[in-house]
């Protein structure tokens, strides 16, 4: 592991490192902020899955989520959006290919060899940062934007014994209804909608439920509210009786000003989960 930079954020330290991944077949990158209890001893870990066209780079500079994960004494993890480099296939759209892995693994050319972000979240990137950094693996919780969001409601739908919490800012609730979700799965996964079922968060919920604490905030004026379906996700948590909290935040969009204005109210909400 090559450390990039490291710096010092609100008493702890703010890092970006670059690994080889074996199951991406190229060099990854990612961002970790650890507050200053890591010095002490490990800490509990949330990790935050970014959106389309993103980097590790765009939440860690944008989202203020080191302000309060430092207060409440946590550690937060920045991984990226895609394999990338030469060799790497890419699409000219910017929603498929390169900066959109959807966090599954692909079993489609050309994206297979590499675009296998479901295996790095959930094996590869916990096993590395669990065994070089002060972390806490029995205090997981996760999160995400967009395409984020839609990563982590099916990674903590999927492996509800990993993640003491769950929650979204404007996921891609229902992706195989939509044409964010319907383009990429049918490419990655192939036209056998079956396949792309176990990455559909409204599905999930509405096959099995989910009794975790769940937090969703969306915004009432967001630009791509046809495309993330909100309302199906909103309708399966309520048949499902899940015990969660969908929020419609009123006037707020896509952007990152909409997840900065609510990562303080998130972080808490992740806090009460990973000390209780």
């Amino acid at each position: 592991m090559k450390t990039i930079s490291e710096n010092r954020c609100f008493g702890g330290v703010q890092g970006v490192y670059a690994h080889q991944s074996a199951v991406c077949g190229c060099d990854m990158t990612f961002g970790l902020f650890l507050p200053a209890e890591a010095r002490d001893g490990p800490v509990p870990l949330l990790w935050y899955l970014s959106g389309l066209t993103c980097t590790h780079e765009n939440a860690m500079v944008k989202a203020g989520a080191q302000t309060w994960a430092a207060e409440q004494g946590i550690a937060l993890i920045f991984p990226d959006t895609s394999p990338r480099g030469e060799g790497v296939a890419d699409d000219e759209a910017y929603d498929l290919g390169q900066g959109a892995g959807f966090y599954v693994n692909a079993s489609q050319t050309p994206w297979a060899p590499h675009f296998q972000m479901w295996d790095y979240i959930a094996e590869e990137l916990p096993r590395l940062v669990f065994d070089a950094f002060p972390l806490e693996p029995e205090r997981q919780s996760i999160t995400g934007h967009s395409m984020g969001g839609h990563g982590a409601l099916t990674l903590a739908m999927t492996l509800p014994d990993r993640y003491r919490s769950v929650s979204a800012f404007a996921p891609i609730a229902h992706p195989t209804a939509s044409d964010w979700g319907r383009k990429q799965l049918g490419a990655y996964l192939g036209p056998d909608q079956a396949a792309w079922a176990p990455h559909d968060a409204t599905l999930l919920m509405r096959d099995k439920g989910f009794d975790r604490p769940l937090l969703i905030d969306q915004g009432t004026e967001d630009q791509f509210l046809d495309l993330l379906k909100p309302e199906a996700l909103a309708e399966a948590m309520a048949a499902a009786r899940a015990p969660g909290a969908f929020r419609m935040q009123k006037g707020y969009d896509h952007s990152y000003f909409f997840v900065a204005s609510f990562m303080e109210d998130h972080i808490a909400f992740h806090a009460e989960a990973l000390y209780s």
